[in-house]
């Protein structure tokens, strides 16, 4: 009995039975263990991994402004991992939060890069996401098959916009408590269980212990949340493939996604992260507000209250209506109409590069959205308010009117220019003489 190869069957069996000696007699065991056994194929974890990240067909004409949303999934682990941490030394108690924060600034090692890295990070997050939403809507992310990619994307986005304001809280500064205070309270404009829901939200009758408990068990929660609807948005990505500049779904002309992408991703995710850098290192506070630096207090109001600087444009639609109602609508309508442009979309042309009237509102939009950025953190007085309100009807009218009627006439004017091309036999012309 040859007991060197007698052995039960298991992956290493083909390796012990002597008809495959002379087949491997010759190359290394492990890398032949490696390559004949442990295939990525073979094995359903791997090759998710293998199909979604290594041979993922990819459009080959990608360019970096597809970057961003790897940025943005990144910058998503940096604030699970930095929060996790910061959480392991804050102390949600209005007593203590402020003093807990100096604490990590102070006497925690490493905990002022910590919670710089998160306070940035936050910043940067928006950056990326603003830039990679604008990169969709520009070249037609949104349009069928896509409708459901572009929808859990805004999803993510609302979800963002309430962690991150729940965040702004915990510090327990003066901006942090009145900017919860008079946001909460604009749940009072919903008529009849106004208050009755502001009461239930602040755990009391105004903002308290309770309140910053429930906020920083919301923000540690969220995240988690946000994380796997990501997944989901990659799942629906994944499933009718990525959309390319020129616009145009083609089974042809792909490259596997590694090693061209990753390195392009990781390229332009370097690049942003030494601008990243820059803020951490040298202007930790330039994206924050002077009066989060003074403890809360009830007693005293602020100046001028205004929120974090990626919340202004739609902070500037709230105060653009003089409607305490009518603002609180505006603002939720604002994020609303997002999901609606798959729907109202009447274009066949996805690219905005090939459709010279919607670039010119495009860009009118790109325009719009930083001046009620800018409009936000400007005091209430008539001129603002009055730009205000031009900007915001702007905004409106780009979603609800512009989007189905500038695609409609577009058509209309490439129907007419086929036609008398066709009358003249002078049907071979660029794309842009149809305008």
């Amino acid at each position: 009995m040859n007991s060197s190869y007698d052995l039960k069957p298991s992956i290493f069996g083909k390796f012990a039975n002597l008809k495959y000696s002379n087949e491997y007699g010759n190359s290394n065991f492990m890398s032949s263990f490696v390559i004949k056994t442990l295939r990525w194929g073979k094995n359903y974890l791997l090759s998710i991994l293998d199909s979604h990240l290594i041979h993922y067909p990819s459009p080959l004409n990608l360019t970096y402004a597809w970057s961003f949303g790897s940025s943005a999934g990144i910058c998503l682990v940096i604030q699970l991992l930095s929060g996790i941490f910061l959480a392991m030394h804050y102390t949600p108690h209005i007593d203590l939060a402020f003093s807990s924060v100096e604490h990590i600034m102070r006497d925690v090692n490493n905990g002022w890069l910590i919670r710089y890295i998160h306070a940035n990070g936050a910043s940067m997050f928006f950056i990326v996401v603003y830039c990679h939403i604008f990169r969709g809507l520009y070249y037609g992310s949104y349009m069928q098959p896509r409708q459901l990619l572009w929808c859990s994307g805004v999803l993510i986005f609302i979800l963002m916009m309430g962690t991150a304001f729940m965040g702004y809280v915990l510090p327990w500064g003066q901006m942090s408590f009145w900017g919860a205070t008079v946001i909460t309270s604009l749940v009072t404009a919903v008529p009849v269980v106004g208050q009755s829901i502001v009461d239930w939200l602040w755990g009391g009758f105004t903002v308290n212990n309770a309140t910053l408990n429930r906020f920083f068990s919301l923000h540690f929660f969220l995240p988690f949340i946000i994380a796997a609807l990501t997944l989901i948005h990659l799942a629906l990505l994944h499933k009718d493939g990525s959309n390319n500049p020129l616009g145009v779904d083609s089974t042809g002309d792909k490259i596997p996604f590694y090693p061209y992408y990753v390195i392009k991703d990781l390229f332009a995710f370097f690049c942003f992260l030494t601008f990243f850098g820059v803020f951490v290192f040298y202007f930790p506070n330039a994206l924050g507000h002077p009066d989060n630096y003074i403890p809360a207090d009830p007693m005293q109001t602020p100046a001028h209250i205004v929120p974090e600087w990626y919340f202004l444009p739609f902070y500037a639609i709230l105060r653009s209506i003089p409607d305490k109602l009518g603002g609180v609508a505006a603002m939720g309508g604002a994020l609303i109409v997002l999901f609606l442009i798959p729907f109202t979309n009447t274009s066949e042309i996805r690219s905005t590069t090939f459709r010279p009237i919607f670039k010119i509102f495009y860009w009118l939009l790109v325009a719009d959205f930083l001046l009620l950025g800018w409009i936000g953190q400007k005091p209430v007085k008539d001129v603002f308010v009055w730009v205000g309100q031009v900007a915001t009807v702007f905004y409106f009218l780009f979603f609800v009117v512009l989007i189905p009627v500038i695609g409609i006439v577009e058509a209309k004017l490439v129907s007419y220019k086929t036609k008398k091309c066709a009358r003249n036999n002078k049907c071979f012309i660029r794309s842009s003489q149809f305008f």
